[in-house]
């Protein structure tokens, strides 16, 4: 090599040094506080990055059952920029939060912004008949008035919301950012042997329309569901599985029923085997174990299960039960938090 050229490459290397430092000091430093349920989780956040700090919140109640709380540090975070992660994995734990998530916009801080991974009321979205009560729009509604900073509106950071047509319940006194923990599956995925073999499977429509242009660089197979009678039966649309390992693909899972169905026709069609993704593991009143393997593997339907941590209570009832894997968004939230 010669000297010119030597030069060049210090230089060049020196200028790339300089703008990963320039990049770095640009970063903001936020203050990231946190429910309860969502300790594990933020601690993973914090992990990630150095100018993530963690904060906390005594969460005590009255007698009475409502709640006593007290944010510490309250006069270090004055023009700080701050984040909340929530999890509002039931009614009761929702209006804590709420009073917590109200009142750090108005403690001087720079900027807000509400982690929300899993926006729970998202499948009662629409009215179908006089009288239905749409509770998605009532939680936009609810978040929507979170107060401004002195940063301006609050951003509000979501995963795979449920319904496409739900980001348009938010008002313009807050920021949504809508986030998708696909990512995620498509790097595990790339981690398996036989990727050529992979196809993705969705099932049903709507899932496609959300996911499939995140997912093109898999051949896909689409499900649905027909009814008959008072059953609705689901029943491969296109696509061809067999011999392949089928991957489906949705952004959240209750009961199971669907998946479990979706399985039973892909496995009739020749699929070498199954596995599921979603980004939201609801499964109320345990329903995960419905898929946990059992028997010697009688019960192995499902070669894989994925799911993220978006849903707390989830993550520490599967533990590592078999075929469950979890797939953090630590390092998707603190990339968020630093837009």
């Amino acid at each position: 090599m010669s000297e010119n050229a030597a030069n060049n490459n210090i230089m060049e290397k020196s200028l790339i040094c300089k703008d990963a430092i320039v990049s770095e000091l640009q970063k903001k430093k936020v203050h990231l506080f946190y429910c309860l349920e969502c300790e594990e989780l933020a601690r993973k956040i914090a992990s990630e990055s150095d100018h993530i700090t963690l904060q906390s919140i005594n969460w005590r109640s009255f007698a009475d059952g409502f709640p006593n709380l007290f944010i510490n540090n309250a006069h270090e975070i004055r023009g700080q920029h701050v984040a909340f992660l929530a999890s509002f994995s039931s009614p009761a734990v929702i209006f804590e939060q709420i009073s917590v998530i109200y009142l750090l916009p108005r403690l001087f801080v720079a900027s807000f912004t509400l982690v929300l991974p899993f926006f729970p009321t998202g499948s009662f979205e629409r009215m179908e008949e006089e009288g239905d009560v749409a509770t998605a729009f009532t939680m936009a509604r609810i978040v929507s008035n979170i107060p401004i900073s002195r940063g301006g509106p609050t951003s509000v950071v979501i995963y795979d919301i449920h319904a496409l047509q739900e980001r348009f319940y938010f008002a313009d006194q807050v920021l949504p950012l809508f986030e998708t923990g696909i990512p995620l599956l498509t790097k595990r995925l790339q981690q398996l042997p036989e990727t050529e073999k992979i196809i993705v499977a969705f099932p049903d429509d709507g899932a496609w329309k959300r996911f499939h242009k995140l997912l093109d660089q898999y051949p896909t197979v689409v499900c649905t569901k027909v009814r008959e009678g008072d059953k609705r039966i689901v029943r491969l649309k296109e696509g061809n599985p067999a011999g392949c390992h089928v991957v489906i693909v949705d952004d959240l899972v209750q009961s199971g029923g669907t998946l479990i169905e979706c399985q039973k026709v892909l496995a009739a069609h020749g699929a070498a085997k199954v596995s599921a993704y979603v980004t939201h593991g609801v499964f109320p009143k345990s329903s995960w174990e419905r898929f946990t393997h059992k028997n010697n593997g009688s019960e192995e339907a499902f070669a894989y299960f994925w799911i993220t941590d978006s849903c707390p209570q989830t993550v520490k009832s599967i533990g590592n039960k078999a075929p469950f894997e979890v797939l953090s968004l630590a390092g998707s939230i603190a990339d968020a938090l630093q837009i």
